[in-house]
C-alpha cells in the first residue's frame, strides 16, 4: 500500500485531501508545518510528498530544495501560487507536478497515483532488465532501465522520476524529434494545464545534470531530439 505525506497548514484542505486518499486505499501522514518532514521522510520512506508552498514555519520551495539534496521522492506542490514563474520555480527545484488551488480532489488523487506509478513500477516497461550506453564526444551515458538509474562517465545522476522518464523516452527514439506534447503525454501521464513550458524546465534540469547541453537538442517550434550515439555491447 502506498504512503503519501501531505504538508498543508490549512486543516480543512489537509483533512479533505487525506480523506480522498484513504478512500482510495492509500495510507496518509499529515503535517501542518515543515518541521519534522525531512526526518520523517528518512525514517518512513513515503511514496509521494504533497507540499504546500506557503507554510507557517518554512517556505515550501526551500523545504523541497533541502529534501532534494538527499532524496528523489516524488514531490507534488499544492499551492495558491499560480504564476508561471512560481510553477517554473517548482519544477526547477525538482518537483514532479504542480497543482494550483482551488483544485479537484479527485483529479489530485489521479495525478498522485500517476506519479507513484511512475516511481514504483520500475520493472514494468518493455525494456526491463536492459542497460544501454550512448556516447557523445568523450562522454558516455549509461541507462539502467531495470533499476531506473543513469550514469554519466561512471558517475550516477540524481534524477527525479519525471527526469528519468523523459531522458529514457528521448533516448529510446534514437535521434527522432519528439514534441513537447508527446513528452507530456508519454512521460508525465497527464497533460498539464497548457504547461508545455513544464517540459522545457525538466529538459533544462536534465541538461544541467548531464553537464552538457549537447546531449539533447532543441528543435525550435517543435520539441527535442536526443543526440547520443548508441554504443554496442562490447564496443570499446
Amino acid at each position: 500500500m502506498a504512503l503519501v505525506f501531505i504538508v498543508e497548514d490549512n486543516q480543512l484542505i489537509r483533512e479533505a485531501v487525506s480523506q480522498y486518499f484513504q478512500i482510495d486505499g492509500t495510507d496518509v501522514v499529515e503535517f501542518s508545518q515543515a518541521s519534522g518532514v525531512t526526518d520523517a521522510i528518512e525514517t518512513q520512506n513515503p511514496d509521494l510528498l504533497i507540499l504546500d508552498v506557503m507554510l507557517p514555519d518554512e517556505n515550501g520551495f526551500v523545504l523541497a530544495k533541502q529534501i532534494r539534496r538527499s532524496s528523489d521522492i516524488p514531490i507534488m506542490f499544492l499551492t495558491a501560487r499560480e504564476s508561471e514563474s512560481d510553477r517554473i520555480t517548482g519544477f526547477e527545484i525538482g518537483a514532479d507536478d504542480y497543482v494550483v488551488k482551488p483544485f479537484s480532489a479527485k483529479e489530485l488523487v489521479l495525478r498522485a497515483k500517476a506519479l507513484i506509478r511512475r516511481t514504483s513500477n520500475k520493472g514494468d516497461d518493455s525494456e526491463t532488465g536492459l542497460s544501454a550506453r550512448w556516447v557523445l564526444g568523450d562522454s558516455e551515458l549509461l541507462l539502467d532501465r531495470k533499476r531506473h538509474r543513469a550514469f554519466i562517465n561512471g558517475d550516477e545522476l540524481s534524477l527525479t522520476a519525471s527526469e528519468w522518464k523523459i531522458l529514457s523516452y528521448l533516448a529510446s527514439y534514437d535521434e527522432a524529434v519528439r514534441t513537447r506534447r508527446s513528452i507530456l503525454g508519454e512521460c508525465l501521464d497527464y497533460l498539464h494545464d497548457g504547461s508545455e513550458r513544464t517540459v522545457d524546465t525538466h529538459i533544462a534540469n536534465i541538461r544541467n545534470k548531464l553537464k552538457d547541453d549537447d546531449w539533447i537538442e532543441t528543435v525550435r517550434g517543435y520539441g527535442y531530439r536526443f543526440c547520443g550515439e548508441m554504443k554496442a555491447d562490447g564496443e570499446a
